[in-house]
């Protein structure tokens, strides 16, 4: 029997990474919190990703900070995160009593769901973060990466997504970063899903190819529980369907969502200057309000094109980018297909482009390439081409363990180095992450702290507060 789909709003997190590369402040978010509050949302997303990189680097926030203050606005609604399992919130694998204290101060602080991912579907990435979310009394969404390629079948997600309940998953998500989930392959799919699990299900796509909101229509009619949606004025584009779109869409069906749309519209009216503001300032590009089908095409994620065309601007060689584009299929099957998200989209992009600028594949590669090939960022769903892998690490020995086994306890260490700077329990956690980034920023926070004016250039923000 259909029920009302539930709404997960992004504008916090995905909405303004996706479009303006993370840079609302907290002081812009903080006026309409309220009003978002008396929505009824399932969650709001308001933290991980790249927002508490951005924080730190570019809006010299402290991204707990904001954590906190935004816990104490929303008195009714639960605060969801993102999380990148064993790499956290940062690039490498981090160590396990790194990825437990991360996960234990972000519920401290206040998020309620943690959504944990895998780059390369390796649920042995997910454990620990899932035990930690579960220690700590908070909702554990796993997510599948979802992408295309021959071993990708239902059979495979459906496997997938029982593995991820029987880790004790409370919902799991199927998570589409690149917009190339069609309408039909979703109600597919999610039918299929929903016959082999017991937990609610969530869909998570982009508007990069253009299919978003159709996309959404037919997986709630197949039986999605739970959509996520980004407020309008940070909707579409390389982000999510708009958020008022789809409440409009359900209205008055099984599937209606209760919303109420006057509220929203008010809500809406509140973020369009900064949208607009961020347009004219160019923080905002109109290339990422358009449709670019080249995403179906060459199934290669809208981010991953535009890196490739700057790598070949910069090398003067614009004219292999189709060379380039039919090289990624070749490098990502001789890297096990792993699906293209970060960072294996970055990985398998430059190595391609490093194959046909050298005239030679794997006459150089790239130390993430060496990496990957060594297993250090997991196993794939295909086994790795032998003699590729032979050519890049030679006789090294592959991992094969689950690649945190190998990584020594961090915690302790790591907060002596920072014992000068640290002001509070979190900052050793900002450290471990990004160290150099962090210690930038606690040198600015005490030249505040004791009157000192930052050094010119220390922000770099080019969206001012909203009044």
């Amino acid at each position: 029997m259909a029920k009302p789909v539930k709404i997960m709003e992004t504008v916090l997190r995905d909405g303004h990474q996706s479009l303006i590369a993370t840079r609302m402040t907290t002081d812009q978010m903080l006026p309409i919190i309220d009003k978002m509050d008396q929505v009824g949302y399932h969650a709001v997303e308001v933290w991980g990703g790249a927002t508490f990189d951005a924080a730190l680097r570019f809006l010299k926030e402290d991204p707990w900070e904001r954590l906190r203050k935004i816990r104490d606005g929303f008195k009714n609604t639960k605060l969801q995160m993102l999380f990148r399992g064993q790499n956290i919130l940062g690039y490498r694998h981090y160590a396990d009593d790194v990825v437990e204290y991360f996960v234990q101060k972000s519920i401290a602080n206040g998020i309620d769901i943690i959504r944990i991912f895998d780059a390369l579907n390796d649920v042995r990435n997910l454990q620990t973060a899932v035990k930690a979310t579960k220690k700590e009394g908070g909702h554990v969404q796993t997510a599948i990466s979802y992408t295309l390629g021959e071993p990708y079948t239902h059979e495979y997600f459906v496997d997938l997504a029982k593995r991820m309940e029987d880790m004790g998953a409370d919902s799991i998500c199927v998570k589409d970063m690149a917009g190339l989930l069609v309408p039909y392959e979703a109600e597919a799919l999610v039918k299929v899903l929903k016959e082999n699990i017991h937990v609610p299900l969530e869909l998570h796509t982009h508007c990069t190819s253009g299919v978003g909101s159709m996309t959404y229509m037919r997986a709630v009619e197949a039986g999605c529980d739970i959509i996520d949606t980004a407020m309008s004025p940070f909707g579409e584009g390389t982000s999510q369907p708009p958020t008022e779109v789809l409440v409009e869409t359900f209205r008055g069906t099984e599937y209606d969502t209760g919303l109420d749309q006057n509220l929203l519209s008010e809500i809406a009216d509140y973020f369009r200057p900064i949208r607009d503001e961020a347009l004219a300032s160019g923080l905002l590009n109109p290339k990422v309000l358009g449709v670019d089908i080249n995403t179906l095409r060459y199934q290669v994620p809208g981010g991953m094109l535009s890196n490739l065309v700057s790598q070949l601007k910069d090398q003067r060689a614009e004219d292999k980018f189709y060379d380039v584009l039919n090289e990624i299929p070749r490098v990502r099957e001789d890297m096990g297909m792993p699906p293209l998200v970060t960072p294996s989209s970055q990985i398998v992009g430059t190595q391609a482009v490093f194959n046909v600028l050298m005239g030679e594949r794997y006459k150089m590669a790239t130390k993430e390439t060496k990496a990957i090939l060594s297993g250090e960022y997991g196993q794939t769903v295909r086994p790795f081409n032998p003699e590729v892998q032979k050519k890049v690490i030679g006789d090294k020995k592959p991992i094969t363990c689950r690649p945190a086994d190998l990584i020594e306890p961090e915690l302790t260490k790591l907060d002596a180095e920072i014992a000068e700077w640290k002001e509070q329990d979190e900052d050793v956690l900002s450290y471990a992450l990004f160290p150099q980034v962090a210690l930038d920023f606690f040198k600015h926070r005490k030249a505040l702290r004791e009157g000192n004016a930052p050094v010119q250039g220390d922000v770099e923000c080019s969206v001012s507060p909203v009044k």
